[in-house]
This record gives structure tokens, sequence and C-alpha cells, in this order.
């Protein structure tokens, strides 16, 4: 239940932010994200060669032109007969510059998504868990896959298009300025008007990008609720209720998407008939006597070629704003996960521990001011088993959370072998820790890692086939196809509840640290495996200091002791036979639990 209002607590305020501008400078942005193309910079130099390459060969176009109108006009057969070959020395040119421009780009593109796709995905191993409780997964997961993506637009894919497009543009009116610079500068006219549309454009670009982010993230979210939960779905007939769901939301990402559309055509057009009205005034100059005079018809021909090779360029750089801010929506949007603090380490000390605990007055108030423990003290010998009963949102898992510094206290303080809990090195900490949950998580991998997982990669075949054993595991994964290197598939769903359990609690003796917690690990298992694995887990215990989280009473009597819990604190504390006595809260919840 305390875990419950955090995350509702959470959520509300990330919501809130998500949903308000960012105050980040559209340029500071920019720059960040072209921080990452400097590694790159001899691929961006080969870029700049070959589109350079590329916007020198539309001048050509037009001298050719120039050249074969003045070889006709004057007779010239020589000429004539080297205008094919000149053609094809042009357009094998060309084809060098092209594949030296996209090849370049592409690479430096797709290494930048490698690059911050695996930077975004390490961040994650480093966030704390409010950070997953405030954000559901498919918003997260939508940050690494959708808008990774999407910042390649700011960064790769327009500067192709800048530099491609933009050399071919300064190419061609230099050209156009060194033929007639007075019939040129007309087209400076509607150079303002241009630049005032593109900046009206690139608001309405950023806002709707980020709004298609955000129904990416919705959308994402549903899709991986469902798969996750298809069973429910299933079973309590909520398909029509998730298909107007995903409806609802994928229309909403089809409206921004449209609004998109509708600006560039408008947008695109607009430049485009700016610049044709710029075009029709020069070549209606042109054609005047007192200008037309002066030139040869080659001449006039190469300069109208290539003022209206001009066109195509320049409505590829009014396109390119549309890709601009995608690439800037999704870079604020990526940046402002990697700005997000990370879990801190404020330990310093990585010794062994025994398992002794010591919690002196400890509260915990979430957020939204919901008190989960208040004033709880309790002394735990190492080696002792402590059992941890009450009813939901009594302060369990809360506790549990505090140990493993999942959550920092309010007040109080944690000692373990007498440290300060918050002196102790995270990794050390959490290596010295077992734990076994009543939701189990499995990897999509073999048994064997998935019993020997992350830290315990090392372990010996025989080692986690003895931890396999003490769990009740071996056998039925012997029956496997191939064993221990079976695949388990996606969370474990190929195999049942008590087996899934029992791999966990595997892991969990793999682990032999001298803390062993256990939050409800008998809970998917039949009446006949919980009996096998309550002895296996007796045996285990020994020696090892433990905290049981349990409901089902029946499972606990053994403990040294048993706390009892309600409202964030220990209404009474003994055996089991000394709690009997006292004809409490906990011979109440025995009562019902053994009827």
């Amino acid at each position: 239940m305390s875990q419950t209002y955090q995350s509702d607590s959470t959520k509300k305020s990330a919501k809130k932010l998500s949903a308000e501008p960012s105050d980040v400078p559209k340029r500071t942005t920019l720059l960040r994200l072209l921080r990452y193309l400097k590694p790159y910079w001899w691929a961006l130099a080969l870029v700049v060669l070959g589109f350079a390459i590329n916007a020198g060969t539309e001048i050509w176009v037009a001298k050719l032109l120039q050249y074969i109108t003045d070889a006709i006009n004057q007779g010239d057969q020589s000429k004539q007969n080297l205008f094919p070959l000149l053609i094809i020395t042009l357009f094998f040119v060309r084809g060098l510059g092209s594949f030296l421009g996209n090849y370049y780009s592409a690479l430096v593109s797709r290494n930048l998504v490698y690059e911050l796709r695996v930077e975004v995905f390490n961040k994650l191993l480093r966030l704390p868990s409010s950070f997953y409780l405030a954000n559901p997964a498919g918003t997260i997961s939508s940050k690494l896959i959708f808008d990774v993506e999407q910042v390649t637009a700011a960064s790769t894919e327009s500067m192709k298009t800048l530099l491609r497009d933009g050399l071919t543009v300064l190419a061609l009116i230099g050209f156009l300025l060194y033929s007639n610079w007075r019939l040129t500068l007309i087209l400076f006219l509607v150079l303002p008007p241009i630049l005032w549309l593109i900046r009206i454009a690139s608001k309405r670009y950023l806002k709707l990008s980020k709004g298609i982010q955000e129904t990416m993230g919705d959308v994402s979210h549903i899709t991986n609720e469902v798969i996750g939960g298809y069973q429910v779905v299933k079973n309590y007939g909520g398909q029509a209720y998730e298909a107007e769901r995903f409806d609802k939301t994928s229309k909403k990402n089809l409206l921004q998407g449209m609004k998109v559309v509708v600006t560039n055509s408008i947008n695109t057009p607009a430049v485009q008939l700016l610049m044709a009205i710029a075009m029709s005034v020069v070549v209606w100059l042109a054609l005047r006597p007192s200008v037309i005079d002066n030139i040869s018809a080659g001449e006039f021909i190469s300069y109208i070629a290539a003022a209206g090779l001009l066109s195509k360029p320049v409505r590829s750089l009014t396109d390119v704003n549309q890709k601009l801010q995608k690439g800037i929506a999704a870079g604020e949007s990526i940046f402002a996960l990697l700005d997000e603090p990370e879990e801190k380490d404020t330990g310093v000390i990585s010794s062994a521990l025994t398992g002794e605990m010591k919690l002196d007055n400890v509260s915990l108030i979430y957020p939204d001011s919901t008190v989960a423990l208040r004033d709880f003290t309790l002394d735990i010998r190492a080696g002792e088993t402590v059992a941890l009963v009450g009813r939901s949102g009594a302060g369990k898992s809360s506790l549990v959370n505090l140990l493993t510094r999942t959550l920092s206290t309010s007040a109080g303080q944690i000692t373990l072998d007498g440290i300060p809990i918050e002196d102790i090195k995270l990794e050390s900490l959490r290596a010295q820790i077992a734990m076994v949950n009543q939701q189990v998580v499995l990897f999509n991998t073999t048994v064997f890692n998935n019993i020997a997982y992350g830290s315990l990669a090392n372990k010996s075949q025989s080692e986690v086939e003895r931890a396999a054993k003490d769990a009740f595991a071996h056998d039925f994964i012997m029956k496997m196809p191939n064993g221990y290197q079976s695949e388990i598939g996606a969370e474990g769903l190929q195999l049942s509840g008590g087996q899934r359990q029992r791999l966990s609690i595997a892991r969990a003796l793999l682990k032999d640290a001298p803390i062993l917690i256990l939050d409800e690990a008998t809970s998917a298992l039949d009446n006949e495996s919980e009996h096998y694995i309550q002895q296996a887990l007796d045996n285990v215990m020994k020696n090892r200091t433990t905290l049981v989280i349990a409901h089902r009473l029946t499972t606990i009597e053994s403990a040294d002791r048993i706390a009892v819990l309600d409202a964030g604190q220990i209404v009474e504390l003994g055996t089991h036979t000394e709690l009997m006595q006292l004809q409490g809260h906990y011979a109440q919840m025995y009562d019902r639990d053994f009827e």
C-alpha cells in the first residue's frame, strides 16, 4: 500500500513536468547533440567533401547547357562530339560525391543512434527506484526506441540536407552572381518573408513533435500493459476496453501527425510560391532587349537553367525544418532523462556483514505525506529469523525497501553490524542481501543464466545444480529439453508459477548472502511444493539473518520472533507461542488464517 501511495504521488508530479514546455533553449539542445558528432569529424569532412563535389556538378549542368547551345549555334562539330563524354564524366563525378556524402552521413547517423541508445540504457540502470515508480514502462521504452531515432533527424539527417542542398544553393547563387549580379539580387528580395515563414513553422513543428512523443509513449505503455497482462485481459473480457483505449491514444497520435503534415503542406508551397515570383521577375527582366543583347544564347540558357535548379534544394531546405524540430524535441526528451539524478551512493565501507540489524526510531514519510513507518524500533541479532506480519499497508514492504536502500529514511537510523546503513557502499550492501519476492522476475534466457544471474555468473555448474536441488527445482529442470540450458521464454511464462518461484529461490540460495529477505516466498507454490520448499528454507535460514514477510501465518510459526505491524509501528513482538498467549492482534490474525 505504501509503495502504491508513493507511485501515485510521484506519477502525478512526473506527468505535470512532462506536460510543461521545456525551458532549455533550442540552441543549447542542438549544440549538445552536435557534441556527439565530434569523434566523427573525419567522416563529417568526407561528407562535406562529397556534397561539395555534388554541389559543383550542379553548376556544370548549367555550363554544359551553355556549352552545347553555343556549339550548335557555332556549328562546331568537335565540341558537339565531346558533349556525350562530358555528360558521362559529370554524372560519374556527381555519383562519387553523392556516395561519399550519403555513406558517411549514414555512418555518423547510425553510430549516433547506437551511442545514444547505449547511454540512455546505461543511465536507466543507474536511476533510483523512484524514477520507475513515477514513469510507466512504456514511456521509458519509448524514449529508448522512438525518441533516440528522432534525435538523428536533428543531428545527422538535417545536417546532411543542410550540407547537400545548402552547398548546392550557395554554388548556384555564386554562379548566378558571377553571370549577372544585378538580376540575381532580385532573388534576395524574397529572403525575409521566407525566413519569417520558416520561423513560424519551426515553433509549430516543435510543439507538435512533443505531442507526438507523448502520445507514442502512451501507445507503448498501453501495448506493454496488454502484453504483460494478456491473461487478465482475456479472462475478464477486456479486449473491447483495451481496443478502445488503444484506438483513442492512437487517434491522438494520428491527429498530431496530420497537423505536422498540414503545416508542412502549407509552408513548403508558400516558400516555393515566393521563389517562383522571384524567378518570374528574373526571367522577365532577363528577356528585356537591353539585357539579352549583351549575352550569348548559351549564357542566357545556362543562367535560366541555374536559376531553375535552385527550386529543388530550396524546397529541401524548407522541409528540413520539420526534421530539425522533431529532432530537437526528441533531444530535449532524451537529455531530460540523461540529466535525471542518479541513485546516490554515500557509502564508503565495503566490509563483510554478519547480519546484525538495529532500527532506531525509524520513520518513512512519502512525498504525499503518507506515513509508512513511524518511530519504528527493532533489534535483530545475527542469524536470527524475524517474521513481519500485518495487514496491507502496515509498512512491511517499506521496511524491506529501507534495508536495501531503495528508499531512504525520513528520520531515525538503521545500522548493520553497528555501521550506519548509508555509510555502506550500495554494491557491498546489496551483494550481502538475497531476496525472494512475491512477484518473480525471470529473464528471457536459459535456466542456468536465470539462476546464476548478474554477479553470480561466475558460479560453476555444480554450484548452480546444488542451489536448484535445495530449492526442489532440479527435477523439473532436468525434464526440460536442454536441462539447465533450456530457454524459458519472456518472463519465464513457459513455466508454471511454482516452477518460476523455485528458480527465484534457487537464485537466492546461490547468492549465499548473510541476510535473506523472503517476501511471500512460497505464495505461488502448491501445498506439496510448499512443504518441501519450507524445509529447504529452514535449512538455508540457519546461521543467516532472515526477514520473512508472510500473510499465511502457519508458515512462520518457527520464526525466532514475530513482529506484528500496524500503521507503521510494532504493536506486538515475540515468539508464536508468546503472541498466541497474549490473545491480541496476532492471535486474531492466526485464528482467521487457520479458519
